[in-house]
């Protein structure tokens, strides 16, 4: 990796070997090589997502399954060896268990006999009779499926056909659409041996998908909350200013505080005998310390950069006047927000496709079981990394589209004949030009996200746009383009750079007012089913989901920032304002640079003449002090 290999002066002297800023002057096509090593990564992606589908059974995860391989609710096809197997259980859509109130587990499964039926008896049946009268009432068929109804009293072997007696009343519950014993005595057993029988993935996928709806409505939240987020940035102002940060510090205050009270409430619950329970209640004591380190971390950031407000608010109304003169910036997280939930759609169907996949296996008494897939679990870890690295190069194209119109305005010497369509120029030049620069450094940002605690320094460097602002200036290569940018940053006063971090600082704010209020409505929502599934993953999951919603939406004006203040740059580096040589910024722009340095130089002056005053009071001879 050679992308900060080199080195470079940090002096305002020019060399021999320094490279010319040419705004687009000149274009070639940027790092083809990354280009088709993406595209050998998706062709085994596609392999691998094809070997799922056909390998795996989302329905048995989502529908749930009896014990001859049929599929609850759905038309199967017959499994070689099962007699049973292969019925019509398109009415038969909840998953019985004969011996609920007596389950147990021998060699790794349960010993029950698992049926799909019709509807899930509501009331005790304390008799054969009763349990055939429920039969023909209903159509739901309680006994193994070679025994006819009409047999149920009769057949000599119908204790072990049917179901143990008394059948306790059941109500179904959307966890593989199982009837659930309602009776205290029966789900408290039936709860502790099944719920806790169930691998970890499969009690996690279980709560997403009965959590579903809740998910939906946060997600829905998250993008409500973030057009707000960006209205509010819009026609920023001081005051308003002001109630965003007390809305934050709130925001927070709070949920830290729900999480360590629910907390608090699970460990005085005596029922948490589950799994479920207790994943739930560990998760939450992890939640609630991450929330309360954030919590204390950014308030002492924003008490410490309290006084930098005015100067932000300032600084995003610049960024407001570039978004205003290429309005439909604004749109651009629209459609990448349509690809991300299109392609989140299809990762998570690919994930319930391998954690299904599996061969049937007919043991005795002619019941069917499903064993894992050999190689199975190498597939997830190359399932997680296109997750990451394909998010991060959708988001890439979004922030290398929005700097290419950007610099294309910005570098306009008629600012009253403005470019024409520079959103769509900008994105003919990235499908011409750079997507391979977008995949290397898209790629570089995944290979330091998944081991978070390597190359951490070069991570926060790489999250910066100015790479991606400064190949659409000059239409270098990535690595190229960074060591450009960090070379010409490093040339410019400090203080240019720490305006610009507290502005990205104010707009991740916005980010954690987001996450907060729909993490807030996550936790009052799925705190109603504590019991029967892992709701801590799935809340996670909307956390996840909302930040990056935020983020793609709040990220246009973070990357029109970025490269504003990189185009000031380069035009403060080749342009001294003179007749020959004017700037391209225009009065206003150039009126706040002039602001920041006067600001910069009086700090700097009162610091001087306050460390010259106590040089002076130290150095005095003590017959002064008392003259």
């Amino acid at each position: 990796m050679q992308c900060f290999g080199a080195e470079y002066p940090v002096s305002g002297e020019r060399t021999a070997r320094q490279r010319e800023w040419r705004p687009q002057i000149y274009r070639k096509c940027t790092d083809p090589t990354w280009l088709f090593v993406y595209f050998l990564f998706w062709t085994g992606w596609v392999f691998i997502m094809g070997y799922s589908v056909a390998a795996g059974a989302t329905g048995r995860l989502l529908f749930g399954y009896d014990s001859f391989g049929n599929m609850c609710g759905k038309k199967n096809s017959p499994v070689e060896g099962a007699p049973l197997s292969g019925q019509d259980m398109t009415l038969k859509k909840h998953v019985f268990f004969m011996n609920s109130c007596n389950l147990d587990v021998k060699d790794v499964k349960l010993s029950s006999t698992v049926l799909c039926i019709s509807s899930c008896p509501e009331e005790q049946l304390d008799t054969l009779e009763e349990v055939q009268l429920f039969a023909n009432n209903n159509g739901s068929f309680l006994c193994v499926y070679s025994l006819n109804s009409i047999n149920y009293t009769q057949n000599p072997d119908a204790e072990s056909l049917c179901p143990r007696l008394p059948v306790p009343p059941s109500k179904s519950f959307p966890l593989f659409n199982r009837c659930i014993p309602q009776t205290p005595e029966c789900y408290s057993l039936f709860a502790s041996v099944f719920i806790n029988d169930v691998d970890a993935l499969h009690r996690i996928l279980s709560g997403i998908m009965s959590g579903r709806d809740t998910i939906l409505g946060l997600c829905i939240l998250a993008l409500a909350l973030s057009l707000a987020m960006i209205f509010t940035f819009q026609f920023i102002t001081v005051l308003l200013s002001h109630i965003f940060i007390a809305l934050v510090v709130l925001g927070l205050l709070f949920v830290c505080g729900v999480l360590w009270w629910l907390y608090y409430d699970y460990t005085n619950d005596l029922s948490t005998e589950l799994d479920t329970e207790r994943e739930n209640m560990k998760c939450l004591l992890g939640f609630a310390i991450v929330s309360t380190v954030i919590t204390a971390v950014l308030l002492v950031l924003i008490f410490v950069l309290r006084k930098r407000k005015e100067l932000a608010v300032e600084l995003l109304q610049v960024t407001n006047k570039a978004i205003r003169s290429s309005p439909f910036l604004l749109l651009q997280p629209l459609w990448t927000f349509a690809i991300l939930v299109f392609f989140w759609v299809l990762w998570v169907a690919v994930l319930l496709s391998l954690g299904t996949a599996g061969a049937a296996q007919v043991i005795e008494g002619g019941q069917v079981e499903y064993k894992p897939l050999s190689g199975i679990r190498y597939m997830w870890w190359y399932h997680l990394i296109g997750l990451v690295w394909t998010s991060e190069f959708i988001l890439a194209c979004q922030q290398m589209t929005i700097a290419g119109a950007v610099v294309t305005c910005y570098f306009n010497r008629n600012k009253n004949d403005p470019p024409d369509h520079p959103i769509l120029s900008s994105l003919s030049i990235l499908f011409c030009y750079h997507q391979g620069t977008v995949v290397k450094g898209s790629f570089l940002i995944t290979v330091v996200r998944i081991p978070r605690t390597v190359l951490m320094y070069m991570c926060n460097t790489l999250k910066e746009k100015n790479a991606y602002t400064t190949t659409a200036i000059n239409g270098t290569d990535f690595c190229t383009s960074a060591r450009d940018a960090l070379k010409l940053l490093s040339r410019n006063p400090s203080h240019f750079t720490s305006v610009n971090c507290f502005g990205e600082f104010v707009i991740f704010l916005g980010k954690v007012l987001v996450v907060c209020f729909t993490v807030f409505g996550g936790l009052m929502a799925f705190n109603y089913n504590r019991a029967l599934q892992v709701w801590a993953i799935p809340l996670l999951l909307v956390a996840f989901f909302a930040y990056l919603v935020a983020h793609s939406f709040l990220s246009v004006f973070e990357t029109v920032l970025d490269a504003l203040f990189l185009c000031f740059a380069v035009d403060l580096e080749t342009n001294d304002g003179s007749s020959g040589k004017p700037y391209f910024m225009d009065q206003e722009s150039l009126s706040f640079l002039r602001r920041i340095n006067k600001r910069s130089d009086t700090k700097a002056q009162r610091d001087k003449n306050s460390l010259r005053s106590e040089e002076g009071t130290e150095l005095r001879p003590m017959c002064d002090r008392r003259s």
